[in-house]
């Protein structure tokens, strides 16, 4: 996929526990996107288990929602860095959050098959960002992600989502 032996999320996140894309979630499915070597595209593969299988020999459509979210947020967040002209390792860390996750199921995604998500910022990288992902099922495309994601500071967030007991 590209000169990139660590992933962004081990570079950025070591300790994520996104179940998606976290690092560090012993039961996740620890998605790994890189940079594609054109400089445009994040790149990111998968091969789902068989636990994920909607209809028969079919993945589930909410696991290729969730390949789609995680991978575009980083996305995201890698063009932020990019533009930035920071390295993804570096401090302090930028977050985003799904701000809309949209999904086009173009064709049916068979098992078996190893997963392409190819992704990419369209238009500008701001507070809001625009994010296209493609699902591939080998050469077949099979859904299109179009979603926005929002730069968030990761203290504010904690704080607005704790829950208050009544």
């Amino acid at each position: 996929m590209s000169g990139l032996d660590t992933s962004l999320q081990d570079t950025a996140a070591p300790e994520g526990v996104c179940y998606g894309c976290g690092s560090s979630n012993p039961h996740g499915l620890h998605i790994k996107s890189f940079w594609h070597e054109d400089g445009v595209h994040v790149m990111a593969e998968h091969t789902p288990d068989a636990m994920y299988c909607g209809w028969p020999d079919l993945v589930y459509g909410g696991l290729i929602a969730m390949l789609v979210d995680c991978h575009s947020n980083w996305t995201a967040m890698a063009y932020h860095y990019r533009m930035e002209h920071r390295d993804v390792a570096s401090l302090p860390r930028i977050n985003c959050v799904t701000g809309n996750l949209g999904i086009k199921f173009i064709k049916p995604t068979p098992m078996g098959v190893p997963l392409t998500l190819r992704a990419k910022v369209e238009g500008e990288v701001g507070r809001k960002s625009r994010v296209i992902c493609e699902v591939y099922a080998g050469d077949v495309l099979t859904a299109i992600g179009d979603s926005v994601f929002v730069r968030v500071d990761a203290a504010q967030l904690a704080d607005s989502a704790r829950v208050t007991p009544k």
